[in-house]
């Protein structure tokens, strides 16, 4: 984790701390996890309700606290898997029936077998051999039917093996995406970024990391309202998406932050793109819905890094964010890349150098 990145979960930590202790609320990991979440803004639904509960001279109780983090975090991808998993284990239950079913009359039909070729060995009346033959008759009947309903019961299962399968992957993509601006949240982020160092270790592909976050987003949300911030938000992750291809994976960081991680692309094409979504941001001009209002301009700033042998993620993330840092530092709506950070630091270190002597 980046100094800067600390500093920022820092500060989401202490106001949530904050906020439990002004309450009077237990810091119970589920209500620390919902102020912590209110901090961020991530759920702008969320901190819709809690402002709501603010303006009317309310604080968060317990039982509220509660009421809230069961709403908005308490998320039902784990009751849908947990529906997928009870169904799955029904229909194998199912099946394992059927085919202990058709075991024991299979083995039923077996000893009926070896008793008639017993008999057959002896002589017997033809009447003996009549009953013999239509007993073995009616056992194979039903050693049919049991085996027709088998098989319809085997694909009966098939089929709803299927379906199950089709949902979990549907509550799976689902827990991997930000409910607000319908692209990767966090967990995707980190499963895909991953993935991506896994393969370039092994095809030696270049890879590039971009995170970019939007200025004076706060100042812009307390001016205009979250619903604006919202409207950005959703913005942002739209141009963000559109400016990628392929096997890019664009994501939603935490709070303003989004990222984007781009297999197969080196620093200079890496810059290209960053270029590409700061110039169709700061070109869309942002209107207030209800009154056609000019709320002026996005601009964002962006940090770019690109994978060396032996990164993890953390450690690539802490590049991008320190470039994404020096961008904010040198006046926002820019991009700056690890290649002309070196350059920046290397000129710095120079003037200095001038200066001491």
């Amino acid at each position: 984790m980046s100094e800067h990145e600390f500093k920022r979960a820092l500060g989401y930590a202490n106001s949530a701390f904050d906020l439990l202790k002004r309450s009077a609320i237990p810091p119970y990991p589920q209500f620390y996890e919902l102020l912590y979440t209110y901090a961020t803004g991530v759920n702008p639904t969320l901190n819709n309700r809690i402002n709501a509960i603010f303006r009317n001279g309310n604080t968060p109780s317990e039982n509220l606290a509660e009421a809230l983090y069961n709403e908005f975090l308490k998320s039902d991808v784990n009751d849908r898997m947990t529906n997928v998993s009870e169904r799955m284990h029904a229909r194998i239950e199912a099946v394992h029936e059927a085919i202990d079913s058709a075991m024991t009359t299979a083995n039923a039909y077996s000893g009926s077998l070896q008793t008639a070729s017993g008999d057959l060995e002896r002589d017997i009346s033809p009447v003996a051999m009549k009953a013999l033959a239509d007993r073995l008759l009616s056992e194979t009947r039903r050693m049919q039917e049991t085996n027709i309903a088998l098989e319809k019961k085997l694909e009966a299962s098939r089929d709803d093996l299927a379906s199950l399968q089709r949902d979990l992957d549907d509550v799976r993509r689902e827990s991997m995406l930000d409910p607000l601006t319908k692209i990767s949240n966090r967990k995707g982020f980190d499963d895909g970024l991953d993935a991506a160092i896994a393969e370039a270790s092994v095809s030696n592909d270049p890879l590039c990391l971009m995170i970019v976050d939007i200025d004076n987003f706060k100042s812009f949300n307390d001016t205009y309202g979250h619903q604006t911030g919202d409207q950005v938000l959703r913005l942002v992750a739209m141009t963000l998406k559109s400016n990628i291809k392929g096997k890019d994976l664009a994501a939603r960081y935490g709070g303003e932050e989004f990222v984007a991680i781009l297999p197969s692309t080196d620093i200079e094409g890496a810059v290209i793109v960053a270029e590409n979504i700061r110039r169709a941001l700061q070109a869309k001009q942002l209107l207030k819905r209800s009154t056609n209002e000019k709320l002026g301009r996005i601009t964002a700033s962006f940090g770019v890094a690109t994978y060396c042998a032996g990164d993890t993620p953390a450690s690539l993330i802490e590049r991008a964010d320190r470039c994404l840092y020096a961008a904010k530092h040198a006046g926002r709506n820019r991009v700056i890349s690890e290649t002309e950070l070196a350059d920046i630091l290397a000129k710095a270190a120079l003037v200095a150098g001038a200066s001491a002597a």
